[in-house]
């Protein structure tokens, strides 16, 4: 309330001052009375008035002479209104020189007199927000002591006045987050109070400062009107809309509950950030702590066997499925309401897992970088959207570079086999033993193996064959089922018709051809 101080030496008009003006309406209270100057110059410097309502004629010291003592106190800054029976403009050249507030001419008319009070009130109000708000450390700091309960009792009556906390309004704490993810955008308190601004019923008795990058403290002031029915949530989904419209980011609003006592703040500030926790639970839109405290989180981490599923689906490039998986992942967190540690640790334990399979299969952080950096998030500063966007996004490149992680393996395996069928070629060896011996799909073999090679297995294993068999022909006199054994041919006829698709020749005319080659080269 402000004090305001009575002076005049007429005690019938200091008892009608009393009886005829609304005091408590306007927020006001009479803390004082005197008949002359010289006792309201005393009264002055002990009560400290916000308003002093003087007369101008009054024995010992008048109306003027007060206004010019009082201005020479320290401390002191009360704003003058003058009541006065004289119409005389020397009188009101003076009070205007003084900076008196307002001249009321007496018999003093009530809903005139109870005008300008309303208008002094405002004025001095704003001017008092205006020091508290104004740019630089200290505002800010003086915020954070209401904040964090560190207001001397006997600041509290003056903040509370220059906030317009009355025993009609209440005042509490909310949060305010920028969801942005690992996108970077700068933000200030400046661009903040602009955006609140902009919203002209939005911008009263509103304070905000930054707690760190991409997080707001903001208080609020809420008239009795205001505390009524769904006048706090409307008002706050306003508040939000505007910020998210104005500012072009995602917003979080997380409230406490309204307290009446600037002592009672802390409280308020404590319950906000019980309404953070439930971030990803809710459905968008401002959080109210007397909405959600009720409510149960859940806190453990997603089902082992559903990191398991995911898991296997990236390795086999199923990403419709994996897909599907993170849906449904994502649909549980809100459904069950998962606190924001339990989301981290969730994906952490996803994350954890993709990076062991990159492991085992010889890779390596580096080539998974966006796991990697979401796993060094935190959820400050993220909403379930852009959570399940850059975590899809990991994925598909998690899958990739899986899959290039099994291709090098697969080049290494596909060596190893190569060596193997030029050491065994002549046993009875087929695609389906040598898969089954390096535990491969047939089918999957034979196409690495024409990829790599650019022939089909069987191509290659007969061309081997068909050489070595050539090499006997020419140098022993190994007979044809003999030469067909030793290279890995069970049948002997089908030795002859395979050599003869290659050669074009047949083992026997080979073989002559050679020998007659030889005669011919010796006559």
């Amino acid at each position: 309330m402000l004090k305001v101080l009575l002076v005049d030496d007429e005690i019938y008009v200091r008892k009608g001052m009393h009886e005829l003006i609304g005091w408590d309406e306007l927020d006001m209270e009479i803390v004082g009375e005197a008949e002359n100057g010289l006792e309201a110059l005393k009264m002055v410097e002990c009560l400290q008035p916000d308003v002093v309502i003087t007369d101008i004629r009054m024995p010992i010291l008048d109306g003027l002479e007060l206004i010019r003592a009082v201005d020479e106190l320290p401390h002191v800054e009360p704003v003058f209104i003058i009541i006065s029976g004289y119409h005389d403009f020397k009188y009101a050249q003076q009070a205007i020189r003084y900076g008196v507030h307002d001249y009321i001419l007496k018999p003093v008319d009530d809903e005139e007199m109870t005008t300008t009070l309303q208008k002094l009130a405002n004025m001095i109000y704003k001017k008092r927000k205006n020091l508290l708000l104004a740019e630089g450390q200290a505002s800010s700091i003086i915020l954070e002591d209401i904040i964090k309960g560190n207001v001397r009792r006997e600041d509290e009556y003056r903040y509370a006045e220059v906030m317009g906390i009355n025993r009609h309004s209440g005042i509490l704490y909310a949060l305010i987050e920028l969801q942005m993810g690992s996108h970077e955008k700068k933000v200030s308190g400046k661009n903040l109070r602009e955006a609140l601004h902009s919203q002209e019923d939005l911008s009263s008795n509103m304070f905000v400062i930054e707690q760190q990058h991409g997080r707001f403290d903001l208080l609020l002031v809420m008239n009795e009107h205001e505390n009524e029915g769904s006048g706090l949530r409307e008002r706050l989904d306003r508040i939000h809309m505007a910020l998210t419209e104005r500012l072009n980011v995602d917003i979080g609003l997380y409230a406490g509950g309204l307290v009446k006592e600037i002592s009672c703040v802390p409280q308020s500030y404590q319950e906000a950030e019980e309404a953070a926790k439930h971030k990803f639970a809710e459905n968008g839109g401002a959080v109210l702590y007397t909405e959600i405290k009720d409510k149960q989180l859940y806190v453990f981490n997603v089902n082992q066997d559903d990191v398991d599923q995911l898991i296997l689906s990236l390795e086999e490039r199923k990403q419709h499925a994996y897909h599907t998986i993170v849906d449904d992942m994502f649909q549980s967190f809100r459904v069950r309401r998962f606190t924001p540690q339990a989301v981290s640790s969730s994906l952490l334990r996803c994350i954890t897992g993709i990076l062991a399979v990159a492991k085992e299969m010889g890779g390596n952080d580096e080539g998974l970088q966006r796991l990697k950096e979401l796993a060094e998030q935190s959820y400050v500063g993220w909403n379930l959207r852009l959570m399940k966007d850059s975590f899809l996004i990991a994925l598909e490149e998690a899958e990739g570079y899986i899959s290039r992680l099994r291709m090098e393996q697969s080049k290494g395996d596909i060596n190893k086999i190569k060596r193997y069928i030029d050491a065994h070629y002549t046993e009875n060896i087929s695609l389906k033993s040598i898969a089954a011996l390096f535990f491969m799909n047939p089918v999957y073999l034979g196409r690495l193996f024409r990829k790599s090679y650019s022939l089909y297995f069987n191509e290659y294993l007969l061309s081997l064959r068909i050489q070595e068999a050539k090499k006997l022909l020419r140098q022993t006199d190994m007979r044809m089922y003999e030469v067909a054994a030793r290279v890995g041919f069970q049948n002997t006829d089908y030795f002859v018709t395979q050599f003869e698709k290659l050669v074009k020749l047949s083992p026997t005319e080979y073989r002559n051809v050679l020998n007659g080659t030889e005669q011919r080269g010796t006559r």
